[in-house]
């Protein structure tokens, strides 16, 4: 929409009586040079302008296009940052607006996720002065920043030493916790979230009775940003604490993946991250960990475990009639679509969820689909931490929850298309059992 219209000229007034009422948490703007970063992804844009502000510049940034706008007609930036692969209006748009609307616009940068060779080429013949195609190190971002604009006159602080990358993804990690008070890594958290942007993390507190409420809030402070927290009431068990948190996730609009992870590290951050790596560079809509014993892994059980863990597995994959090593470690990845199709119904079980997952893949998309678009991925790393293992007696009751689960979502189903009940004899249920396949 072109800036003559009248409707632009009202919002524009409006917007600049807001920012003159309150410019940017009441701070009057130094001389220096302005910057405007553009994204539909806040996980993107935080390091983005941190860094930049660090060095000194003056930083706006907007997640919406026609906010940009009239941010860009407010402040009249020395460059402008943007995005290419906004869901609204393209960060194409959004540079064809500014050049039609100002005889000498001034330099754009372009930091996008989209290698398309004719993408690249149009930016470049509507002027761009600098294409970088995400991930990419925010070291980088701020040399190209400095060679395009020069550097600021009044450097703000010392930048932190550290390597941070710019990633083209954004993922939600929820952690279930019941009583973590003392087991929690807080340390180990803070500094994956430090040096990886893109990620925001969901604590659920699942009832605890200890002071883990407070540890988290106490972790939160100051990152409201990147780590959120949901609070159960009551204890419904890792199963529900997963899904009301997947579920909670799920309608943050600039996430693309979400997963889960322990409380207690397991299976450790740099192990998740290369899950995330297979999903956003596969077809697969789901990436499970798998704890294989293999060359070069760290991968630690008792033996008397480990002989539990094959007989169980066992008996997983021949009820889901899918061939799985491992579907228990706690560690998986997915595309946000799936969380309604996973996580909208109460689970089951509170051990087994990660079965019913499976089995509810299977039974929206059919079990030849369900194969396709799940990926199995071994892991580096994997110990049983200090008070995290199942006693002997709960692999028992693991035993009755797999029953529980192969009744109701396989033989259940099975005799309601089979019109079971008026006809009911012990020989046709004995047919049926025979009827009914395990693959």
């Amino acid at each position: 929409m072109p800036f003559t219209d009248k409707k632009l000229h009202s919002d524009l007034n409006a917007y600049k009586r807001k920012l003159s009422a309150n410019t940017f948490e009441g701070n009057k703007l130094s001389e220096n040079m302005k910057i405007l970063a553009i994204d539909d992804q806040q996980l993107v844009l935080m390091p983005l302008a941190k860094r930049l502000k660090d060095i000194g510049y003056n930083v706006f940034t907007s997640s919406n296009p026609e906010e940009a706008l009239l941010l860009y007609a407010t402040f009249k930036p020395d460059l402008l940052i943007v995005d290419i692969n906004m869901p609204k209006t393209s960060g194409i748009e959004v540079i064809k607006q500014i050049k039609s609307n100002y005889n000498e616009p001034k330099p754009i940068m372009v930091l996008s996720g989209n290698t398309d060779k004719n993408l690249i080429v149009q930016a470049f013949e509507l002027g761009v002065r600098d294409f970088m195609k995400k991930p990419l190190s925010l070291d980088e971002v701020s040399a190209r920043v400095k060679s395009l604009i020069g550097l600021p006159e009044q450097p703000q602080k010392l930048v932190e030493e550290r390597e941070v990358i710019l990633q083209h993804r954004c993922v939600g990690v929820v952690i279930p916790c019941y009583n973590e008070e003392k087991r929690l890594k807080s340390a180990e958290f803070l500094k994956f979230l430090h040096q990886n942007t893109g990620y925001h993390v969901c604590f659920v507190n699942d009832g605890s009775t200890d002071g883990t409420l407070e540890v988290l809030q106490n972790l939160r402070k100051g990152r409201e940003n990147y780590i959120s927290i949901y609070n159960c009431e009551q204890n419904g068990g890792k199963a529900e604490a997963v899904r009301q948190g997947l579920t909670y996730m799920a309608s943050f609009e600039d996430l693309d993946y979400v997963g889960f992870l322990d409380a207690d590290l397991s299976t450790d951050f740099a192990d998740f991250d290369d899950l995330v790596k297979t999903i956003e560079t596969s077809g697969f809509q789901i990436v499970n960990g798998s704890r294989i014993s293999r060359m070069g892994a760290n991968i630690s059980k008792e033996s008397a475990r480990k002989l539990i863990s094959k007989v169980i597995n066992f008996l997983i994959s021949s009820i889901l009639g899918m061939s799985f090593r491992d579907t228990q470690c706690g560690a998986k990845i997915m595309r946000k679509e799936l969380v309604p199709i996973a996580f909208q119904q109460k689970f089951l079980t509170k051990w087994l969820f990660d079965v019913e997952i499976f089995m509810r893949m299977r039974q929206h998309f059919g079990k030849e689909e369900a194969q396709k678009i799940i990926c199995e991925q071994p892991l580096k790393r994997w110990v049983h931490e200090d008070g995290s293992k199942l006693s002997y007696s709960d692999s028992l009751k693991i035993g009755f929850q797999l029953i529980k689960i192969y009744w109701n979502y396989r033989l259940k189903p099975f005799f309601t298309q089979t019109s079971f009940s008026k006809s009911f004899s012990w020989a046709r249920v004995m047919e049926v059992r025979d009827e009914v396949p395990l693959n």
